[in-house]
């Protein structure tokens, strides 16, 4: 019993955490180094984190700098941050680049919420679907005679309860972007 239980709360903290993952590379109108996550470049036969090439600042709330250890690598940095369409074309004088985020426009806003909450939706499922499969796998166990009626049901209610936390916790950060990315 317990070892569906913690395999269901595994399930739900990777479905979490990946969601919280999508959240991060979210466009909002702020600088945020999160955005250069999953960009990689060429090096040495290598692909690598831009991250691990580079000094990455955040001087201004709308302008990243990223200043790269070896100047040589900065033409490709700027290729892969061009190919990666975030949406901000960076500005290379030679030594940094900076990556210049404009203001949001309020239309802009309503379709990133509107992306949000598909993510946030597809999260819900996601936690609805592993709650099914602790469900399906705990009447299996009363099937089989591993389990009686009673633990049956108090491991189905563990379950819900589970499930429920997490979609409250779903909820929570879905409506905390909403309001970061609608501020002004």
């Amino acid at each position: 019993m317990q070892a569906l239980k913690d395999l269901s709360t595994q399930k739900m903290q990777k479905s979490f955490d990946s969601l919280l993952h999508n959240y991060s590379k979210v466009r909002t109108g702020r600088a945020s180094a999160s955005i250069l996550d999953d960009i990689k470049i060429n090096y040495y036969g290598q692909p690598t984190p831009v991250k691990q090439l580079c000094n990455i600042s955040i001087p201004e709330p709308r302008t990243i700098i990223v200043q790269p250890w070896d100047k040589t690598t900065l033409a490709d940095i700027e290729k892969a941050i061009l190919g990666a369409n975030i949406g901000i074309t960076p500005d290379n004088d030679g030594n940094v680049i900076r990556l210049p985020f404009q203001p949001l426009t309020e239309e802009k806003r309503k379709a990133i919420v509107r992306d949000l909450k598909k993510l946030a939706e597809d999260s819900r499922i996601a936690i609805r679907n592993i709650r099914r499969e602790a469900n399906d796998s705990a009447k299996k166990m009363k099937k089989d005679s591993e389990i009686s009626e009673d633990e049956e049901k108090k491991l189905l209610k563990e379950i819900q309860d589970l499930t429920d936390d997490w979609i409250k916790k779903i909820d929570e950060v879905e409506k905390a972007k909403e309001q970061e990315i609608m501020e002004v």
